[in-house]
């Protein structure tokens, strides 16, 4: 796959990709672009007939932009350096057995701050939102859980589809040298355990952001919301391997769309837990760097031998919840089928 990285190939790479890809992506949710359009057709002519103006595009574009600011210039490792690490050497020195050790977890205060000012930027819209719009339900920011169960098989087909093409992506040297963003998650199993806790719960604030609270701000604008937010989505990816900044496209609309599809964040939630956890797992045992240590300065250790069948063991599953999808189809159509010679 080292043609992969030759820059006269690399980056064109997307382009046949999308073409294949977005007939596929259309065909699976060109109905609920459709219904989405209709909706907002609706919303539109209702604020007409009362001669209204929808505040809340323009309030939560707003917030977006404050909040991707506050995290671009106040969440990032020069601040942390400036401000927060000289704070925690100060108070490791005034108590050395204290709770900090910046001789030891240094690096993992620094993601603890990358990672609490993305959960805490995220989560603003919740806060804030009601003394703005009084009316309006925080729930419907896509965190109704309502028919989750039925639409499992949706997420089952997005693992199943990414798991193939995560190996594949797994071989590329900047995948394999970018992640896990935290370079010592291998270190120990205390600092894999925290790290993926924290990268996965700033996913979840992150699908609360993009897919529920935007998607549901902008809903006067029907589809073009999912498009409208995939754009600053890419923007957060830029620094990352070209072609997942290249994919966040696909995966902005593809988790968009399924948002708006079930009105929930929890599918899109999962799907991007479960490709980020295994994209770290993955890259980690590309270079021989899982944990074996209990903790960074413990001297017991565990070694799991089975890392590499995580993948696989995933995949299979959702190829089971796929097939059982297909077979109770299967069958409710043979017994709405009305019988021979009624």
């Amino acid at each position: 796959m080292h043609w992969l990285e030759l820059p006269a190939v690399k980056w064109a790479t997307p382009i046949p990709l999308l073409a294949i890809i977005a007939p596929v992506i259309w065909w699976f949710f060109r109905d609920t672009w459709r219904g989405l359009d209709a909706e907002a057709l609706t919303l539109r002519r209702d604020l007409a007939a009362r001669n209204e103006i929808d505040y809340r595009p323009m309030v939560a574009l707003t917030m977006v932009a404050l909040i991707l600011i506050m995290q671009e210039y106040y969440g990032r490792g020069d601040f942390f350096e400036q401000a927060i690490r000289p704070w925690i050497a100060r108070r490791a020195r005034a108590h050395p057995s204290g709770f900090f050790k910046p001789a030891v977890y240094d690096e993992l205060y620094l993601r603890l701050w990358w990672g609490l000012t993305r959960i805490g930027g995220y989560l603003v819209p919740l806060l804030l939102w009601r003394f703005i719009f009084p009316r309006d339900h925080l729930a419907d920011f896509g965190l109704r859980g309502n028919g989750f169960l039925s639409h499992a098989w949706i997420y089952a087909m997005c693992v199943a589809v990414m798991v193939p093409v995560l190996n594949l992506v797994s071989y590329q040297p900047d995948f394999a040298n970018y992640y896990p963003m935290y370079k010592l998650a291998g270190r120990s199993w205390l600092d894999f355990a925290v790290w993926e806790v924290l990268y996965v719960g700033q996913f979840f604030a992150l699908e609360i952001f993009f897919r529920g609270f935007w998607l549901r701000a902008m809903r006067t604008f029907g589809a073009g919301a999912i498009w409208s937010m995939v754009v600053p989505y890419c923007m957060i990816h830029f620094g990352k391997p070209y072609l997942e900044a290249c994919g966040a496209m696909v995966a902005g609309v593809v988790l968009g769309s399924l948002a708006m599809r079930t009105r929930s964040i929890y599918a899109g939630f999962l799907v991007h837990g479960t490709v980020a956890i295994l994209m770290d797992v993955l890259a980690l045992y590309r270079r021989h760097g899982l944990p074996t240590a209990l903790t960074p300065t413990g001297t017991r250790h565990f070694a799991f031998l089975y890392w590499s069948s995580l993948l696989w063991i995933a995949w299979t599953l959702a190829i089971a919840v796929l097939a059982f999808k297909g077979w109770r189809a299967t069958r409710g159509r043979r017994d709405s089928a009305p019988a021979p010679g009624s």
